[in-house]
């Protein structure tokens, strides 16, 4: 066979490093975003965070208008040579030049500020709590290797994991056999430690602890102890109070005041030692009335306000080739497509906040319940974009309004279709279903039948299976376990 060469031409497409940037920060959220921008400033000396404390934060729109000024004037003087024609660029890398004085570190002993970070003690856990009252209790060695290991098997809701016969397995050794009876004192005495419950081996156990140091006069307490049983609470979560009755021989406000009582203990004793810590969500765009008007404009507290260098860029020279040089204009190129994309970041964001607020506006006025249908290809087709980028500037972006914080995502859902021939969005059907919901009686609550026939009355065509999963995705458990008797 003979070798031959041949010449084909042909198209595709290529990702730069700038637009897989871009994309990048388009989908990042805004703790995430704050992250980035703190890693480029720590790798890149040509990007540095401007600091005017006498002057107010800047809008987002300022913000952009700023960056992209710096941008331009960068751009410029590059193609000039040395910017604005400055001697001081031709200066020597050894020369000695002026740099900003970095703030002081409030941690910094010389600070006159307090050092608030060594002030914050590390959390304490179910385990800790424990063992301090074990600690502050008379036990033997051995009874205090027993209660180590017993609160070694409390998990964080304050519950004994593990079987008395496998704690005593652990315990024992060829030499020395720890019986039962042993375990079970210890174990009566860490129910004793706060948080009230703790130790238990189940829910009914856990109520009858707490109800230990009631009054004995508390009103209903004996009848609640009797309820307090696995089989009884059983009944109680499936909501057959007519077997409860029946087999407590209880009438039914003795039963009412019963389960009253039972609702005021804490089914999870340890949760209150081991309470996790709130997660607070930053919004990306704030939304306003402004004279009858919604208006939506960046959150300028997400991401710090960064510029070009100005001292470092001073020390670029036209046309040298040495490594500092070249260090210093890859920095700069870097730093210029970092603004940029983080200036599309967030004039893409903004376009897409407006064009929901202006789809969205009966929301806004009125509630859940004016939502309109929409989907990511209406708002792709406003702004003249495709729908994989909608859906990465939706994704875990959030939106502060006077009803509270969303998510861009919620204002997105399908349509239910209307008995006039209109539509209706499927979160307008949930608002309405958990307003029905919430106005039943709690002995005789709604079933998904009625729910659909009375949104049939008002023109809305809902299957009972769709009100099922409407109720399902809200975390509305179905109306037999919805009765309840207080």
């Amino acid at each position: 066979m003979k070798q031959s060469l041949e010449l084909k031409l042909g198209q595709h497409l290529t990702i730069t490093p700038q637009l897989q940037q871009a994309i990048r920060l388009l989908q990042l959220s805004s703790l995430e975003l704050q992250q980035e921008i703190q890693e480029a400033l720590e790798s890149n000396p040509l990007l540095e965070e401007t600091e005017d404390e006498g002057s107010k934060p800047e809008s987002g729109e300022t913000r952009e208008e700023s960056s992209d000024e710096a941008i331009r004037a960068t751009d410029t003087e590059m193609e000039d040579g040395a910017p604005n024609g400055d001697p001081e660029a031709d200066q020597e890398w050894s020369d000695p030049f002026d740099l900003p004085v970095a703030p002081a570190n409030r941690n910094d002993s010389s600070s006159e500020l307090p050092d608030i970070d060594s002030r914050n003690s590390p959390e304490q856990s179910l385990q800790d709590h424990l063992i301090w009252q074990m600690q502050m209790t008379v036990f033997s060695d051995r009874d205090r290797e027993i209660a180590m290991t017993i609160i070694d098997a409390i998990d964080d809701d304050g519950y004994l994991q593990a079987d008395l016969a496998d704690l005593c397995d652990t315990l024992s050794d060829e030499n020395d056999e720890v019986e039962v009876e042993e375990v079970q004192a210890v174990l009566h005495q860490i129910q004793n430690f706060d948080p009230l419950g703790v130790g238990a081996r189940n829910l009914a156990e856990c109520l009858r602890l707490q109800m230990r140091i009631l009054d004995p006069c508390t009103p209903y307490l004996e009848h609640a102890r009797n309820l307090a049983t696995e089989e009884n609470l059983a009944l109680l979560a499936n909501r057959d109070h007519g077997q409860l009755r029946k087999k407590l021989k209880l009438k039914q406000e003795d039963l009412q005041g019963a389960v009253q009582l039972i609702h005021q203990l804490n089914p999870r004793p340890g949760s209150g030692v081991n309470a996790p810590q709130a997660s607070y969500v930053i919004p990306d765009i704030i939304v306003k009335k402004v004279k009858g008007i919604w208006r939506a404009e960046l959150n300028g507290e997400v991401s710090p306000r960064l510029q070009i260098h100005k001292q470092y860029e001073k020390l670029i020279e036209r046309g040298k080739n040495s490594a500092d040089n070249k260090y210093l204009q890859e920095q700069l190129q870097q730093a210029k497509w970092f603004l940029k994309s983080l200036h599309s970041r967030n004039d893409t964001l903004l376009k897409v906040a407006r064009q929901i607020i202006d789809r969205q506006r009966a929301f806004f006025d009125h509630g859940p319940e004016a939502m309109k249908p929409l989907v990511l290809h209406d708002i792709a087709e406003a702004v003249e974009m495709h729908e994989s980028t909608i859906s990465r500037v939706t994704t875990n972006k959030y939106m502060l309004t006077p009803r509270g914080v969303f998510e861009l995502k919620y204002f997105f859902s399908s349509h239910v279709g209307t008995a006039d021939g209109g539509t209706c969005s499927a979160t307008a059907i949930r608002s309405l279903i958990g307003k029905i919901i919430e106005a039943e009686s709690a002995d005789k609550p709604i079933s998904d039948s009625k729910i659909a026939e009375m949104l049939g009355e008002q023109g809305i065509n809902v299957a009972r299976r769709t009100i099922a999963k409407y109720r399902e995705s809200m975390n509305i458990p179905p109306s037999n376990l919805r009765k309840s008797l207080v």
